[in-house]
């Protein structure tokens, strides 16, 4: 990818928009014990209704909170919320600890031990659950408690006006433009961010998993960078056939729509209505949109009840939706500004450079590279695929990051400052030094006597010290309160206006 002279010319004018950038934070974590045993205890009252609750929610299991931010025009915003609803949740949370490693451990055998999130009994809260339900049968609970950061991002209007982008159709094709650029160098973000190298033993439920002991209760593979973007994280067979194109809106719906309606025989022996019985949405490939696995997604805003892809279909592409961030285990919110801003610089060079079509073909080379990389990153010598040729990790990420100094320079003329520009630094320096990466650090602490689970529990307790001891913001906390109070009453109100059987919301929930 290479931005030309005269796109970085455009973007040198004081309204360019570059200090409008617009972010927001999506977090998931798991609920723990004191001991480390996987919460058994509902959502807690004091943070209100899943199902309602802007800001906390639940994500796969009850014991799987998924924390959300507002939409902010500087990281240091976007993560004094974070830290907020962090303080507000530990503060509620009855002795509780956030498990703060996006690899799971839990300690019983039992995977029925993990609970399904529970979200009322209104027709569109149990169609929430039906769904995980369906995912537990179809890829095992155990790897759906997997816990990850969705990093949130959209563009200002006076950017895209410097751009020369005036109508909603048009940033939506930009936006596709820059998810094809994404999905063919997100590899990078995995090898600089990747925090996951190593997982507790009784994630491992299968022989064949490949990975080698490192101690008692601890696997690996010794070059890995995040196990949770590979094999043993969200990986499909079903989905695996299944081609999803971001060449435009009308190729992304179109395929996707074959997912959605194109039955899978391995699902076809889950119930779906039998005799009021939902084991599963439907026996499709995907049973709704957000069942695909993928690193970046399309996103538009949606009212409750409302298909993404009608979303998508009615109002375009609002903002795009990365998947691929590891929950760092040493920040206390799991991510901090220098990779905030490195995310923002990445997402730019991905919008401003030129996007080439995808194909069926490009996308397995992509599945390929990115293998490689969660497997083996952090191996010098380590080389991926492009265009057809052999080339070394380190030369593309540096010229990867070549690009990204450019907008970086930028992004600090309109903000009066060098953090981006240091941000990417930091990034060479890891491209340069492979131990300086997350994962080569937890590697490190390994080393020093923990395993994976002793590591992980350590630092969920200095993260729970952390905001025991920081003051609390009392607008905030106050603010919290109230909304945990209103979602109760707003869940009531909704399943008290249900008017309809949960069969005919079902049906009309999935018409496409």
């Amino acid at each position: 990818m290479r931005i030309t002279q005269r796109t970085l010319e455009l973007l040198q004018a004081t309204n360019s928009g570059l200090d409008q950038l617009q972010r927001g934070i999506e977090k998931e974590s798991l609920r723990v014990t004191s001991d480390g045993s996987l919460s058994k205890q509902s959502h807690p009252t004091a943070l209100g209704s899943a199902l309602t609750h802007s800001a906390i929610t639940t994500d796969f299991s009850e014991a799987q909170l998924e924390l959300i931010t507002g939409v902010h025009d500087s990281p240091e915003a976007c993560l004094q919320e974070l830290t907020e609803i962090h303080h507000f949740v530990h503060a509620n949370l009855d002795a509780e600890l956030l498990w703060p490693s996006s690899m799971p451990c839990i300690l019983s055998s039992d995977s029925d031990a993990i609970p399904i999130g529970q979200y009322g009994s209104s027709n569109i809260g149990q169609t929430k659950t039906v769904y995980r339900r369906g995912l537990g049968h179809r890829y095992g609970r155990l790897m759906q408690t997997i816990s990850g950061i969705h990093y949130n991002f959209s563009v200002p209007d006076d950017l895209w006006r410097r751009l020369g982008i005036n109508d909603q159709d048009q940033k939506t094709d930009a936006y596709f433009s820059l998810i094809r650029n994404f999905r063919r160098c997100s590899w990078l973000l995995i090898y600089l961010f990747g925090a996951s190298p190593a997982v507790c033993r009784s994630f491992l439920q299968r022989p064949d998993h490949g990975l080698q002991e490192f101690s008692e209760g601890t696997y690996y593979l010794p070059h890995a960078t995040s196990l949770r973007m590979g094999r043993l994280g969200y990986q499909s067979d079903a989905q695996s056939e299944l081609h999803i194109s971001y060449n435009s809106l009308a190729e992304y719906t179109t395929t996707m729509r074959a997912g959605l309606s194109k039955s899978f025989p391995g699902y076809a022996h889950i119930p779906v209505n039998e005799n009021g019985d939902y084991q599963q949405l439907n026996d499709s490939v995907l049973q709704i949109e957000n069942e695909f696995y993928g690193t970046i997604r399309p996103k538009r805003s949606a009212a409750s009840g409302e298909r993404p892809l009608a979303a998508l279909g009615k109002r375009g592409v609002e903002y795009i939706e990365v998947r691929c961030v590891d929950l760092d285990p040493f920040e206390p919110v799991g991510i901090d500004h220098r990779h905030m801003r490195f995310l923002d610089t990445f997402l730019l060079v991905c919008l401003l450079t030129e996007s080439p079509t995808d194909s069926r073909e490009e996308s397995a080379r992509m599945v390929r590279n990115q293998t490689e990389v969660v497997e083996n990153g952090r191996q010098l010598d380590q080389q991926l695929e492009r265009d057809g040729e052999s080339i070394a990790l380190r030369q593309w990420a540096t010229e990867l990051l070549t690009e990204c100094a450019k907008v970086a320079d930028l992004m600090d003329q309109h903000t009066d400052n060098d953090l981006y520009r240091s941000a990417v630094d930091a990034q060479l320096a890891k491209v340069e030094n492979p131990d300086l990466t997350p994962s080569a650090k937890v590697i490190q602490a390994l080393s020093e006597g923990s395993s994976f689970f002793q590591f992980t529990m350590q630092h969920a307790r200095q993260h729970a010290e952390f905001f025991a001891h920081q003051p609390a913001n009392a607008e905030s906390t106050a603010r919290l309160s109230a909304e945990a109070r209103e979602s109760l009453i707003k869940q009531s109100q909704i399943e008290a206006a249900d008017n309809m059987s949960f069969t005919d919301f079902v049906r009309d929930y999935l018409a496409l």
